[in-house]
């Protein structure tokens, strides 16, 4: 599906901050930015998926669709998300990890690896799998981060990690994916986060 809007600008037009889309932020020292770009109802789960690993450790940005229905009109996509303040975050941050879902309902419980930084995203995956996740590489190469406009490799490294979560896996993390469903996350959940916590902190040690 094409986006509605071509860029941020474009999008600030026809949409209202705090009625229809919310920014949220949180600046750190470590050199990890976890970023959600479709979060909200756009791409239910991710942000707040996103806003768990970050913690206080990382920097976090997620863009938020606050919208009753067709939060989907909020979606820019990665290559072209310009928003302001995501833009800082992520120039100011070695190594950016995006959180996003993935919607097709053949795909089971996929987590989908991308990005240009293959050591970080094999070390993710690593730790996903032995936790039972099941960790691929999308068929659709729109969805395999490796596009260097992409917003998981404008950190200053030019190399980051793309996570592609299938509706289905996201289902396993949450109550439901409502926004209601949302405030309730499961076990599973925790697993998730902290295995990418893991791989982060082992990757910042090295």
């Amino acid at each position: 599906m094409a986006d509605t809007y071509r860029n941020f600008a474009d999008l600030e037009q026809h949409e209202q901050s705090g009625i229809t889309y919310s920014i949220a932020l949180r600046r750190a020292q470590a050199p990890f930015a976890i970023v959600a770009p479709h979060g909200g109802g756009i791409e239910a789960g991710t942000s707040e998926i996103a806003d768990a690993v970050a913690s206080l450790v990382h920097s976090f940005y997620a863009f938020k669709g606050l919208k009753g229905s067709n939060n989907h009109e909020l979606h820019i996509t990665s290559t072209h998300f310009d928003e302001p303040m995501c833009l800082t975050v992520i120039g100011a941050s070695d190594v950016v990890v995006t959180v996003h879902g993935e919607h097709s309902e053949e795909d089971g419980e996929g987590v989908f690896m991308g990005g240009l930084d293959t050591a970080l995203g094999d070390r993710i995956g690593g730790a996903l799998i032995r936790e039972g996740f099941d960790v691929r590489t999308h068929s659709n190469p729109k969805l395999q981060g490796r596009e260097r406009n992409n917003l998981c490799n404008r950190g200053r490294s030019n190399a980051g990690v793309q996570l592609e979560l299938s509706k289905a896996v996201r289902r396993t993390m949450f109550e439901s994916l409502t926004r209601e469903g949302r405030t309730q996350t499961t076990a599973r959940f925790d697993v998730f986060v902290n295995a990418l916590r893991e791989a982060l902190e082992t990757t910042s040690a090295d």
